[in-house]
């Protein structure tokens, strides 16, 4: 699916090179210099973009003080933004991260890595949207329960089950991020038994959607079901999701981590516990995890 992106570089070549990668997949490109002359872009009337790339270190406005600019409007904090830079020292990465740049290239990259990004990073904010326009389909009613157990098995039940059930949170629009996070990874790293670098090389690979489908229906993993359980506590919604794979080191994911930066995967953990729950703990082998919402914020 194209999309209108925003490519920020002071090298013409770069501009150029990556101009000639992404023209290919039929994306609308944009270009700027500089981050001042970004931010004017992003400014202009009539100007919706899907996702920016951007330099770190350009003249007049470098990237990272855009990114924080940018990041520090509601209008534009949803905005993927992948950070491409020569600066892939740890701090370095993390100050980036910190920033809110999700995504990270570092120069020198091929082809093949540069639209792997761009396609995870455009797909995620595509369901991030489409879980927000599903919130407000259902009613208000839900906010009266105080404990129910659902059972999932696919992609498209944890996303619905998701948009439901932030319907019952103070914002559901952050607490859907969360939980549709966390309902994926049961499905897809539990009862699927997909791996992190079995994930990346599909996301390299673009088959990632491919491989969930067809593990649904092998008869390995069809029975699996996993199970999302809402109630309500003093002070807090608490949600427990559990899966029937056998677990995983929780430990590696729930911060974010430079090393993982440059990877079209294994951001969702750290997003969701840092935006959606005011706290996340995994239980058992790490086929369980425990997040609360709060209800007085």
């Amino acid at each position: 699916m194209s999309a209108n992106i925003l490519v920020v570089d002071d090298e013409p070549f770069n501009l150029e090179i990556i101009g000639e990668f992404l023209s290919d997949e039929g994306h609308r490109l944009r270009m700027a210099g500089h981050g001042e002359e970004a931010w004017r872009a992003l400014n202009e009337a009539g100007a919706a973009f899907d996702l920016v790339i951007l330099d770190r270190m350009m003249p007049v406005l470098d990237g990272l003080a855009l990114l924080r600019r940018m990041k520090a409007e509601a209008r534009f904090k949803p905005l993927p933004v992948i950070m491409q830079t020569a600066a892939a020292a740890p701090e370095q990465v993390r100050e980036g991260l910190d920033a809110g740049a999700y995504y990270y290239l570092t120069k020198p990259y091929q082809s093949e890595a540069l639209l792997a990004i761009v396609r995870a990073a455009l797909e995620e904010a595509r369901e991030r949207a489409g879980l927000a326009a599903r919130i407000a389909a259902h009613a208000d009613a839900l906010r009266l329960m105080d404990e129910a157990e659902f059972v999932f098995r696919t992609l498209e039940e944890a996303n619905q089950l998701a948009a439901f059930l932030a319907q019952a949170c103070p914002h559901p629009d952050m607490a859907v991020m969360g939980l549709a996070e966390l309902m994926v990874n049961a499905i897809e790293h539990g009862n699927l038994g997909i791996s992190y670098a079995e994930k990346k090389r599909l996301k390299l690979e673009d088959r990632w959607l491919e491989e969930v489908e067809q593990r649904l229906a092998d008869a390995r993993y069809r029975q699996r079901r996993a199970r999302v359980r809402l109630r309500r506590l003093p002070g807090e919604l608490e949600f427990t999701i559990a899966d029937e794979g056998a677990g995983f080191d929780w430990t590696y994911y729930l911060e974010f981590s430079p090393e993982r930066a440059y990877d079209p995967n294994g951001r969702g953990i750290a997003l969701a516990r840092q935006a959606s729950f005011a706290r996340l703990e995994y239980r058992d082998a790490g086929n369980v995890v425990v997040a609360a919402v709060d209800l007085r914020g």
